[in-house]
Parts: C-alpha cells; structure tokens; sequence
C-alpha cells in the first residue's frame, strides 16, 4: 500500500485527469507492485525496466555488434532477462549508456507508470534527459509522466470509467491479457477504493466510503440545503452535494470532502447554531419533504 504522502500526491493527479485516486494508485501498483523508489548507491531512484529488444532496435553497425557482444542488446523481445534487483537494472543501464546514452535512455521504462522513455517528444519534453530527470525528481515527478501519458494517449474516459480492457489493451500494449493486466487494475482498484477514509488520506471522505462519518457529512450538507439521502454512504448524490457546497465555497469541485472542506462546512454548521438546533432544522427539513412528498401522491 502506498503512503499517505504518495497517495496526496495521487489525489492531485487523479483531479487534473478526473479520475478517481484510486485508479491511478490502482496504475502503480500494477506496474510497480506498490513501490514508489529504490535506493541505489545511496538515491532514491524510481524503478525501472531495461528493455534489450528496445536498445537493439535504436542501434545499429558497431555499436549494434558491441551491445549484442556485450550482452545489453538482442532483436529478441526477452532474450536478456531484467536483473531481479533494482542496483542490477541501473548497472545495466549504465553499460548500455556507455555505447549510446540516448538510446539506452530510451529504452527503458520509467517510474510509478513505467512510461517509456522512447516517448519523450511525444509526451513534450525537449529530450529524453529531460524526462529522465522529471522521473528521478520524485513521486510527484513519477505521476507527471504518467499523467501526461494518460492525457496524450486519450485514456482519461477509459480510467474514469473503470474500463479496465480498454485501459489495458491501450496503455500496456495488445498482449495485455497474457499478463491478465487488466484483472490486476481491477484488483488493484478494488484494493484502494476499499480502503477507509481515515487511512488513506486521513480525514478525507470521497465515494465508496461508509459509516458514521460519512452521515455526519450527509447530515451537514442537508443542513446546508442538499437533497440527499443521510444513509451512511457516499455514492453519487453525496458526491454531487459535496462539489456544489465546494463550488459555492471556492474550493476546488472534486468531490472529495477533504479537511479543508470539512473544515468550512462544520464550522459553518456550528455558527449557525448548536446540535440541538442543527438537529431540529434537519428534522424540519425531512418533515417538510414528507409531507411534499405526501401532498404530490394525494
């Protein structure tokens, strides 16, 4: 499972894509097994994967003839299997630099996403040492490329609605189902969207959520005018409540009752009155719905 600190950082992807942070935790941990960085010589350096065939390919003449001597090349896919260890990979990487650095960087993919770095000038950068460093610069750095991916890719629909086949068969190539990737993104969703509010990011409560909590909620924004539901669960209709208290408030509209959304809507609450007086305007409210709802059937 990853951190609250990484899963902050997830949250502010998952807004610039509209997607849930579930899914895109769901993204890394299938391609990196929940694992942000390894250390090596002494760095936190993102995971990454050398791919020979990759190498092959970018080469050609000599330097073709000392990468396949030298074992860092082959024309075929997996014939030189990725060393177990992360310290292993960058050794590999850095003999395969030592013939040709642009080419071995390329060929490797990068971080939390595993974006390749053959995709540099797609994705925007200037050069593949630029998306290098963006990779090595940290979580935040890791989902950037993702993210950028993702958005060049058209995958943003796929994500958002949990099509996990379209996803797959897109963003980890057409053999997808020889991996079952797509059933690991289901798992893996499943997984974080799972996970209770108060752990992952503490004091945030978004959709899937469940509890006493979550009707504290329901119960203030019906005190605030909202027409839902107070049962407990954030679905859809709580969602939707949240973003327009967040519209009508100035913050950002993700739907996701934050701590600085909770923090406005419960102190709003408590200036309007106390508990007993709360409780009596929701009981008003829910008495007045009634008796609408009776007149409209009569």
């Amino acid at each position: 499972m990853f951190s609250q600190a990484v899963f902050k950082e997830m949250e502010i992807a998952a807004r610039r894509l509209g997607v849930e942070p579930a899914a895109i935790a769901a993204i890394a941990h299938a391609e990196t097994g929940g694992k942000t960085h390894a250390i090596v010589n002494g760095r936190a350096e993102p995971l990454i994967r050398f791919e020979s065939h990759y190498f092959d390919r970018r080469l050609s003449g000599a330097r073709r003839d000392r990468a396949r001597r030298e074992g860092v090349s082959s024309p075929i896919a997996g014939a030189i299997a990725n060393p177990p260890s992360q310290t292993s990979r960058w050794r590999l990487l850095r003999l395969a630099a030592g013939i040709d650095h642009k080419a071995a960087h390329e060929s490797v993919s990068w971080g939390m996403g595993q974006v390749m770095g053959a995709h540099w000038a797609w994705l925007g950068y200037g050069s593949v040492d630029q998306l290098v460093e963006t990779a090595r610069s940290g979580v935040a750095g890791q989902l950037e490329l993702m993210v950028r991916y993702i958005e060049k890719a058209g995958l943003s629909p796929a994500l958002r609605d949990r099509n996990w086949t379209a996803f797959a068969r897109r963003y980890n190539g057409p053999d997808y189902r020889k991996n079952a990737y797509h059933t690991k993104l289901a798992r893996a969703y499943a997984r974080y969207a799972s996970v209770s509010a108060a752990s992952i990011p503490s004091q945030s409560l978004r959709r899937g959520a469940r509890g006493d909590t979550v009707s504290k909620l329901q119960a203030a924004l019906v005190a605030k005018g909202a027409e839902i539901t107070v049962d407990g669960i954030f679905g859809h209709a709580t969602a939707a409540a949240v973003k327009a208290f967040q519209r009508e408030n100035g913050l950002t509209e993700d739907g996701i009752a934050g701590p600085r959304t909770l923090s406005i809507l419960y102190r709003e609450n408590s200036a309007e009155g106390s508990l007993p007086s709360f409780l009596g305007r929701l009981l008003a409210r829910l008495t007045r719905r009634w008796f609408d709802g009776a007149a409209r059937v009569s």
